[in-house]
């Protein structure tokens, strides 16, 4: 009878519409000296593949304030999270029994103001700041690769186009 009862609620898990919900963190830092900007990817506890922080919701915490938790949880980061979405992406997250559920990510941007050496989850992952393009080749998740070039778009500083030549 458990065993029903189990199957019944991964079923339920599967089908469940909309998609669940997590919030994520897209870690940035700018350059000083180089004026680049990078940003921040660890790697999954689990499958060791290339994300960025996220997670469940919290009880008591706003979307952007989970963002900033799960950043310093995951990767040792401190900084203000912005209040509005910068997006979403889309996954299918493997629970511990095998089954996949779709996921619904909304994503805050989030200045890195400070960098700590110990955190949460610092022996369970990895943390490399790269280029957004980088980022973006790196990901598995479509959606998110595209909010990572978006991203690169968004902080391009302003400056002169390319140079019009005159006729004449």
């Amino acid at each position: 009878m458990d065993f029903l009862k189990r199957l019944a609620g991964n079923v339920r898990l599967m089908l469940q519409r909309p998609p669940r919900q997590q919030y994520a963190a897209l870690c940035y830092r700018i350059r000083k000296k180089q004026g680049q900007i990078e940003v921040l990817l660890a790697t999954s506890r689990d499958t060791g593949r290339w994300v960025i922080p996220k997670g469940w919701p919290m009880s008591g915490k706003k979307a952007h304030q989970v963002a900033e938790r799960e950043a310093y949880e995951e990767a040792g980061v401190k900084g203000k999270a912005e209040k509005e979405p910068f997006g979403f992406y889309h996954y299918r997250k493997t629970l511990s029994n095998g089954f996949k559920i779709p996921v619904r990510v909304q994503v805050h941007l989030l200045e890195v103001e400070e960098l700590l050496k110990n955190f949460p989850e610092r022996e369970a992952r990895r943390l490399e700041w790269v280029s957004s393009e980088e980022a973006a080749q790196r990901v598995n998740e479509p959606e998110l690769k595209d909010l990572l070039l978006q991203f690169k778009e968004r902080m391009r500083p302003p400056g002169p186009g390319p140079l019009e030549v005159k006729a004449g």
